[in-house]
C-alpha cells in the first residue's frame, strides 16, 4: 500500500489544478477508447504503487492518461509516488522526450531518467511492489502515405511531430484517441534478475521499447502508399514486366499494350485504404451490430494479441456470412488492430459498392486466372508486395460461404501466393491466424436453402441492399467470433523443407516440396478453426430436435438432451478453445422461443418444443456447425442404434474404418494412430453420463425404452445422415459395377439418388444431397485405396469397398438400407435424359 508521503508543496499543487483544469478542457472534445476491453487480462493490482510509462513525452498524452485512471480509479500518473523507500515527484515516466518549441528534436538519451530513478530507489530500499505499465496513447490512427498531405500533418503516425501538429492532431482526431494499457512488469522479479539497477534499467527499456513498437505496428499498421503509387511499382516489377514481354509475344501486340493490360489489371485488384473511411465505418457498423445483434462476443483475442509479436498476420476466418467481411475488420480496429486487407470476389466490385469496399481495405480477385498468366503475375506481386511491406492479410480459404454450415474444402491459391511471397521478400516471419465465426441466425438463410435445393445462385447486385432494410426489423441473437491457435509459417517449413533459410524462391521457380506444404497449412488452419468453435443455444437446440423423428421433443426430455450435449463437449475435451455458452437448459430453450427458431405447443400431458418444416430446414446449418465436436461421440452412438451391445475390440477397428472419412469431411484433428485414447475418451464420457456402461471387455446401452437408450439413439441420430450419404456412393458403385463409371457419373448418380431419397423420407433437409460432401467422401475413397482408376478415366474397385458396405449393416437399419439401395440409379438411367 503506498503511504500518503510529505505533504506536497504549493508549487506541487499549483501544478496539479493547472494540469487538471487542462484535462478538463482537452476533455471537451477527446473521447478515449481504452484497451484492454477487459481491464482484468492485465491483472494490475491499484492498491499498490504503480508507475506508468509512456513510449514518448506530450502533454496531451499525459493528461489523457491522467484522465483515464482516474476514471477507473487507479493511481494517477500526475500525483507523487511516495511508499515505504520510495519518493518521486510524479508517477510516469517516458521512454522518450522531445526539445524544442517549433522544431522539436528528441533528446540523446535511452531511458526515462524518473524510471531509473525509480529502480534506484527500489534496489536500495528493498520496496519492491511496484508495478511498472506501460502505456500507448494514438491520438487518430492512420497509417503513413507517401502522398496524401492532410494525413501527414494530422493523423497519429511514427513521428510525434511539433507542438502545433500535436494539436491539430488532437482537434481533428480527438474523438478517435486510443490509450492502450500493457500488462504490469513486476519490479520485484526484474530486481530479482538482474545484478543492480542500472542493468534492470537496461533490461525494461529494451522490454517496452519492443512493447510499444508492437502496439503502435498493429494499431497504425506500415506505410499504405497511395493505390496509383502501388499500381505503378507492381507493373514496373520484374516480375510483373516478364510477363508483359511474354503476353507481347504470345499475343502478338506491342510492349506498351500489354503494359495498359497490366495497369488496367492492377487497377481492378488495387485496394484504396482510406482512414477517414475506416473511422466512419466503424461508427456505422457499431450502430448496426448494436441494432440486429444482441451482442459480439469475442473469445481468446488475449491469446492472439500475446502471440502476434513480430509476425505478419493474415487472418484466415471461416466463411459463413457477407458480414464476415465487415465484422472481423471492425473488431480488430475496435480493439487496437489496423484492419487488413480482405481479398475479395470480383462479384462484390459492384458500382458504389465497390469502391467504397476498396477505402475498407478490400483488394479483388477473379475466381481463377489460371489461364491468364499476366493476370497472375500482376496479382501475386501486388500480393507478395503490400505482404513484404507489413500490411496484414484477411481471406477465406474455403474460397465461398458455406451453405450447409459445415467447412468447406480449403482452396490453396491465396496461401500458396503467401507462402511463396514470404520466401521471396522475407522482410517479418509469417503468423495465420485462424478465425471462428458463429451466428445463431443467418441474413442469407433463405438463399441457402434454395440453392441447395438446386436453384442458381443469383449474382450479386445493387438490388440486394434493399434486403437492408428488412434485417434491420429483425433479432439476429448473438455473433461469436472466437481466435483459433495460429500457425507460424517457419515452424511449419522447418519441418517440411529444413533448409528453407538457405533458399529464394524466384516467381517462376516450382519446388516440388511446396504443394505438400501449402495443403498441410490448409489442413492446420481449418482444423484450428474448428478447434476454437463456440457452442451457442440455437446449435444446441437444433442439433436435440433435429435428431427427433418429428423434430418435436417434450420439455422434458429436450431440456436434458440440451444438457448431455453440453457436458459431452466440456468432458470429450475437443479443444482447450472449445466455448459452451453458460445459459441452463431452460433458458435455452426461452432463448430458441424469443429468437423465433422454435415454438412451444402446450399439451396436458406436457408441453411439446418443436420447430416448423421452414426453420428446421434452416437449423440443420446450426447444427453442422458443432457436428464435429459432437462426431465422436455421435458415431460410438451410432453403433448401438442396431445392437445392444457391442464388443471394445469390435468398435476400435470400425472407428479405424470410418475415421479418415469424419476426419476429412469435419476437419477432426486426431491422426489414426492418436485413435485408442480419444475412442476411450469418449466411452468413458458417454458411460460417466449414463447413456453407456462397460460389462467387460463389451459396452452395452440401456434396455430399449428408457430415456437412457433414447437419449443415446438422439445423439445418434445427429451423425446419421452422413453414414447414408456414405451407403448411397457405395450403392450406386455396387450396382454399376467396377469399371463403368467416370468421377463425374458417379457424383451426378448421388446427387440423384440423395434428391430421390429425401422426397421419399418425411424430411430431409436440401444439405443431404450437397455436391461438396459427396466429392469428399469420393476423394477419402480414393485416397484410402479404396477407388482407382483405369486408362479411361473410369472408377476400379475392389473388395474391400464390401466391407465397409457389410459394415454399414451396423449402423444403418433394415428399412433405409433397402430405400437407398432400390433408389441407386445406375448409368443408363443418367444417359439416357
Amino acid at each position: 500500500m503506498p503511504d500518503t508521503g510529505p505533504a506536497p508543496s504549493l508549487l506541487h499543487r499549483l501544478q496539479l489544478v493547472w494540469l487538471g483544469l487542462l484535462r478538463r478542457i482537452l476533455h471537451l472534445w477527446v473521447r478515449s477508447t481504452v484497451l484492454p476491453e477487459h481491464l482484468e487480462e492485465l491483472a494490475l493490482d491499484p492498491e499498490r504503487p504503480v508507475f506508468y510509462v509512456l513510449d514518448a513525452y506530450a502533454l496531451s498524452s499525459l493528461l489523457i492518461v491522467d484522465h483515464v485512471c482516474k476514471n477507473l480509479e487507479w493511481p494517477r500518473p500526475t500525483q507523487a509516488l511516495h511508499a515505504q523507500g520510495l519518493d518521486l515527484p510524479r508517477a510516469y515516466g517516458a521512454n522518450r522526450r522531445y526539445r524544442g518549441l517549433f522544431i522539436r528534436s528528441p533528446e540523446a538519451r535511452r531511458h526515462s531518467v524518473m524510471l531509473r530513478r525509480l529502480l534506484q530507489q527500489a534496489a536500495a530500499s528493498g520496496q519492491t511492489e511496484v508495478q511498472i505499465v506501460p502505456v500507448t496513447v494514438l491520438i487518430g490512427r492512420a497509417p503513413d502515405t507517401e502522398n496524401s498531405l492532410f494525413k501527414i500533418l494530422f493523423s497519429e503516425n511514427w513521428d510525434l511531430g511539433g507542438r502545433f501538429r500535436r494539436l491539430f492532431t488532437t482537434l481533428i482526431n480527438g474523438r478517435a484517441t486510443m490509450v492502450q494499457f500493457g500488462k504490469p512488469i513486476e519490479v520485484a522479479q526484474l530486481l530479482a534478475e538482474t545484478e543492480h539497477a542500472e542493468q534492470a534499467l537496461g533490461r525494461v527499456s529494451r522490454v517496452l521499447r519492443v512493447q510499444f513498437r508492437q502496439v503502435r505496428t498493429a494499431a497504425i499498421g506500415p506505410d499504405r502508399s497511395h493505390r496509383r503509387t502501388l499500381v505503378e511499382k507492381v507493373v514496373q516489377s520484374d516480375s510483373v514486366r516478364q510477363a508483359i514481354e511474354a503476353k507481347a509475344r504470345r499475343d502478338q501486340v506491342s510492349i506498351e499494350k500489354a503494359e495498359q493490360a497490366a495497369r488496367k489489371y492492377a487497377r481492378e485488384i488495387a485496394a484504396d485504404y482510406s482512414y477517414n473511411f475506416v473511422r466512419i465505418a466503424e461508427k456505422l457498423l457499431s450502430w448496426f451490430w448494436n441494432r440486429i445483434y444482441r451482442g459480439v462476443k469475442v473469445n481468446h483475442f488475449s491469446k492472439f494479441r500475446d502471440a502476434v509479436g513480430e509476425h505478419e498476420v493474415v487472418y484466415v476466418p471461416c466463411h459463413r456470412s457477407h458480414i464476415d467481411y465487415m465484422l472481423l475488420s471492425w473488431l480488430l480496429y475496435h480493439r487496437g488492430f489496423v484492419p487488413p486487407h480482405i481479398a475479395a470476389g470480383l462479384n462484390l466490385n459492384m458500382p458504389l459498392v465497390g469502391p467504397l469496399l476498396r477505402r475498407g481495405g478490400a483488394f479483388f480477385l477473379r475466381r481463377s486466372f489460371r489461364s491468364q498468366p499476366l493476370y497472375a503475375a500482376v496479382f501475386n506481386q501486388y500480393v507478395s508486395m503490400i505482404l513484404s511491406r507489413g500490411v496484414a492479410l484477411e481471406y477465406f480459404i474455403e474460397g465461398t460461404r458455406s451453405r450447409t454450415g459445415r467447412l468447406l474444402p480449403p482452396r490453396a491459391g491465396m496461401l500458396s501466393i503467401t507462402v511463396r511471397a514470404f520466401l521471396h521478400y522475407r522482410t517479418r516471419p509469417v503468423l495465420f491466424q485462424p478465425v471462428y465465426i458463429g451466428y445463431e441466425r443467418l441474413a442469407e438463410g433463405n438463399a441457402y436453402i434454395h440453392e441447395l435445393s438446386g436453384r442458381q445462385k443469383k449474382p450479386e447486385s445493387l438490388a440486394d441492399f434493399k434486403n437492408v432494410i428488412n434485417i434491420l426489423r429483425k433479432n439476429y441473437g448473438e455473433v461469436t467470433v472466437s481466435f483459433g491457435e495460429p500457425v507460424r509459417l517457419a515452424e511449419l517449413l522447418d519441418q517440411h523443407h529444413p533448409d528453407w533459410e538457405r533458399l529464394k524462391l524466384e516467381p517462376d521457380s516450382k519446388p516440388t516440396w511446396l504443394p505438400g506444404l501449402v495443403n498441410d497449412l490448409a489442413d492446420r488452419i481449418m482444423v484450428n478453426i474448428n478447434r476454437a468453435a463456440h457452442v451457442n443455444p440455437i446449435n444446441l437446440l437444433a442439433t436435440a430436435l433435429l435428431a427427433s423423428r418429428k423434430h418435436a421433443l417434450d420439455e422434458d426430455d429436450l431440456e436434458r438432451m440440451i444438457g448431455l450435449l453440453a457436458e459431452l463437449v466440456r468432458q470429450t475435451g475437443f479443444s482447450d478453445r472449445v466455448d459452451v455458452t453458460e445459459l441452463t437448459p431452460g433458458q435455452i430453450i426461452e432463448y430458441g422461443l424469443e429468437l423465433g427458431a422454435i415454438e412451444r405447443q402446450s399439451h396436458r400431458l406436457g408441453d411439446i418444443v418443436r420447430t416448423d418444416a421452414t426453420n428446421a430446414v434452416l437449423l440443420t446449418y446450426f447444427r453442422n456447425n458443432m457436428a464435429h465436436l459432437l462426431a465422436m461421440s455421435a458415431w460410438i452412438a451410432c453403433c448401438f442404434l442396431n445392437f445392444r451391445s457391442v464388443r471394445r475390440r469390435r468398435l476400435n477397428a470400425l472407428t479405424r474404418t470410418v475415421y479418415p472419412f469424419l476426419k476429412r469431411e469435419l476437419f477432426l484433428p486426431w491422426d489414426q494412430d492418436e485413435l485408442e485414447p480419444v475412442i476411450e475418451r469418449h466411452i468413458q464420457a458417454l458411460i460417466d453420463l449414463g447413456l453407456l456402461r462397460s460389462s467387460g471387455d463389451s459396452l452395452q446401452r440401456a434396455p430399449g425404452g428408457s430415456d437412457e437408450a433414447y437419449y443415446l439413439r438422439l445423439l445418434g441420430n445427429s451423425l446419421i445422415q452422413t453414414f447414408e450419404r456414405y451407403f448411397i456412393t457405395i450403392s450406386v458403385l455396387a450396382k454399376n459395377g467396377s469399371g463403368r463409371l467416370t468421377r463425374q457419373q458417379l457424383e451426378q448418380l448421388c446427387i440423384l439418388c440423395a434428391q430421390r431419397i429425401s422426397l421419399l423420407h418425411e424430411f430431409e433437409a436440401p444439405e443431404f444431397s450437397d455436391k461438396t460432401l459427396f466429392k469428399q467422401f469420393i476423394d477419402s475413397l480414393t485416397e484410402g485405396g479404396f477407388l482407382d482408376r483405369d486408362e479411361e478415366g473410369r472408377l476400379l474397385f475392389s473388395n474391400l469397398l464390401e466391407q465397409v458396405a457389410r459394415d454399414a449393416k451396423l449402423i444403418l437399419d433394415k428399412e433405409i438400407r433397402h430405400t437407398i439401395i432400390q433408389a441407386a440409379p445406375e448409368v443408363l438411367e443418367l444417359e439416357s435424359e
